[in-house]
C-alpha cells in the first residue's frame, strides 16, 4: 500500500508516534511506515507498543512485509526519564524527522455525568486529564525535537479534538486540555519557524467523533448499543457516522509530506462535518 500524494514519499525519514499503542496512535503509524517512514511505535511498555504493532498489521495484512520499519518503543509522556531514554534511543539511532503526538485521553472522573453537578467535579482528575493532554505533549515534544531544531526541519503534528474548537457538554477536563493544546499547536509553530527556521513545521489534526476505548463508555451502552448521546452525535453529523482510524490517514500524510511546505501553525478538522452543522 502507497501513499496517496507520492508513493515512498517518507524514505529514509524517521518518526515517533507517541500513543502509538492506541488505535488510531498505530493506524498513524502504520501509514508513515507505508509512505517509507521508519517509526517508533510508543506505548508505556515496549511490550505493548509490540502488541499494537502487531494487531494493526493483522487488521492490515496486506502491510506485513512493513514490520521492519515499525519500532516498539516504550515511551511515558508524563515520565521524564521514559521520554529521555527514548529520546536518546531515537537520536542514537537517527534522529527523529515527524513527531506525531497522538498520547492523550479522558478519565470518567474529569466529566460531569449526569447524576452530577459542576461542584462534584474532580479536580485532581480533571489536573490528570490536562497532564496527559497538554503537559505529556508539551514534554515529548521538548525530548523529540531537539534534533530538529539542530537541523532545521522536520514536521510535527498533535492529535487534538473537535472538542477543543466547540466545548462539548460533560467532558469538561477533556475539552479545556485540547483546546489548550490547539492554542499550544500555534504557539510552538511560531516560535519554531522565527527561531529555527521554516523548515520545522507545527499543526495539528482534531478528530471528530471516534469510537476509541476512552470514550467508549460515553458512546455505547452495556449491549453495544448507542447511548442517547451517541445518538445525537450522529444527528449533527451530516455524514451520518463515527469517524474510524483510516479517516485520519490523508491528513496525516499531507501535513508531513512537501506538499504541505507552506502549512504551519493550523488545525484540519476530521468530524463528517460536524463542526459546519447549525443543527437546522
Amino acid at each position: 500500500m502507497s501513499g496517496l500524494l507520492t508513493e515512498q514519499m517518507l524514505e529514509g525519514q524517521r518518526a515517533v508516534v507517541t500513543g502509538g499503542s492506541g488505535i488510531l496512535g498505530r493506524r498513524l503509524a502504520l501509514a508513515l511506515a507505508e509512505d517509507g517512514a521508519t517509526v517508533y511505535v510508543g506505548g508505556t511498555r515496549e511490550e505493548s507498543a509490540r502488541q499494537a504493532i502487531d494487531a494493526v498489521l493483522e487488521a492490515h495484512p496486506q502491510a506485513q512485509d512493513l514490520r521492519p520499519r515499525l519500532l516498539p518503543l516504550a515511551v511515558n509522556v508524563l515520565d521524564p526519564a521514559s521520554l529521555h531514554a527514548a529520546a536518546r534511543r531515537t537520536e542514537e539511532e537517527g534522529g527523529t524527522d515527524i513527531l506525531v503526538n497522538a498520547a492523550g485521553g479522558n478519565r470518567p472522573e474529569a466529566s460531569v455525568g449526569p447524576e452530577q453537578e459542576f461542584f462534584d467535579l474532580d479536580l485532581l482528575a480533571v489536573d490528570e486529564v490536562i497532564r496527559l493532554n497538554l503537559t505529556g505533549t508539551l514534554a515529548a515534544t521538548q525530548a523529540f525535537s531537539r534534533g530538529m531544531t539542530g537541523r532545521g526541519r522536520g514536521s510535527i503534528v498533535n492529535i487534538a479534538s473537535m472538542s477543543g474548537l466547540r466545548p462539548l457538554t460533560r467532558v469538561v477536563g477533556y475539552s479545556a486540555s485540547k483546546a489548550a493544546l490547539l492554542n499550544f499547536t500555534q504557539w510552538l509553530a511560531v516560535e519554531f519557524a522565527q527561531k529555527y527556521g521554516p523548515g520545522l513545521r507545527v499543526n495539528a489534526i482534531s478528530p471528530g467523533f471516534f469510537l476509541t476505548e476512552q470514550n467508549r463508555y460515553l458512546m455505547l451502552g452495556e449491549q453495544g448499543e448507542p447511548t442517547e448521546r451517541a445518538r445525537r452525535i450522529l444527528a449533527h453529523t451530516p455524514q451520518g457516522r463515527f469517524g474510524v482510524p483510516d479517516d485520519l490517514v490523508s491528513a496525516l500524510r499531507w501535513l508531513v509530506s512537501p506538499h504541505s511546505a507552506f502549512i504551519t501553525g493550523t488545525n484540519i478538522p476530521v468530524d463528517g462535518g460536524f463542526s459546519a452543522f447549525g443543527g437546522v
